[in-house]
């Protein structure tokens, strides 16, 4: 048994590989420290898929794949959440790979998306509705006793239909259970979100009354005294006068 394998940074997967003698790979869709995302096509039925590959020496004994397999079916109810449908593995440079297989979500990325946008930042409308989104979310999450743990705008995917956003959480930070100070975490990177979102310090100061309620100045101290949940957060956001 090989206890240290050879480390793989990259897998340079080509379009029309087949793997698993089940998938064809398309595109690369992302990559991260765990391993990389790729588009793929199931060979049977035709239907697109996401397929995330780990790199080995990130996955001792399938350990990472465990976590993420059983938070994500834990949190399958969840409306931010990509539903996960089953693991399978592959051979490459004689190093088995072990890859999970889910839904295929169309969107941008949320710092794609953002820096598409007129002066690159959303009005303060679209970055309460946006946030109303992320917060709904993350409640649902934190409903079942989880936390998200890594809330950023190059981890959410989102589509937009008017003035609603749809939004998808890619990654989970797997490390610790969880606890009251890694949900107030999870809610102080979504405030962070919206600072962000319409235009981060150099906008700040000509932003609405309502948009300075929510980021505190990004005092952590006082966001989580007046948000101490995604719950409150939500309510807020749902409240509040224009």
């Amino acid at each position: 048994m090989v206890k240290n394998p050879i480390p793989i940074d990259a897998f340079y997967l080509n379009p029309g590989r087949v793997l698993a003698g089940k998938y064809i790979v398309g595109d690369l869709l992302g990559s991260g420290w765990e391993g990389e995302v790729y588009r793929v096509t199931e060979r049977t039925t035709g239907i697109s898929r996401a397929m995330k590959l780990f790199f080995p020496q990130r996955n001792l004994k399938d350990r990472a794949v465990r976590f993420y397999a059983t938070k994500l079916h834990r949190l399958r109810h969840c409306s931010a959440v990509i539903q996960y449908h089953h693991s399978d593995t592959f051979t490459f440079q004689r190093a088995k790979i072990t890859f999970l297989i889910s839904d295929l979500v169309e969107g941008k990325l949320l710092s794609d998306f953002i820096a598409s946008q007129f002066g690159k930042r959303l009005q303060p409308y679209e970055a309460l509705h946006l946030l109303n989104a992320l917060a709904t979310g993350i409640e649902q999450i934190h409903c079942v006793r989880e936390y998200h743990g890594d809330i950023h705008d190059g981890n959410i995917l989102v589509t937009r239909s008017g003035i609603r956003f749809n939004v998808k959480l890619v990654d989970f930070y797997q490390w610790g259970r969880p606890d009251s100070a890694k949900i107030k975490e999870d809610v102080i990177d979504l405030v962070r979100i919206l600072f962000d979102a319409v235009g981060g310090r150099k906008h700040y100061a000509k932003q609405p009354r309502m948009i300075k309620d929510i980021c505190c100045g990004l005092k952590r101290g006082l966001i989580t005294k007046k948000f101490p949940t995604a719950s409150r957060l939500r309510a807020h956001l749902e409240s509040f006068e224009w």
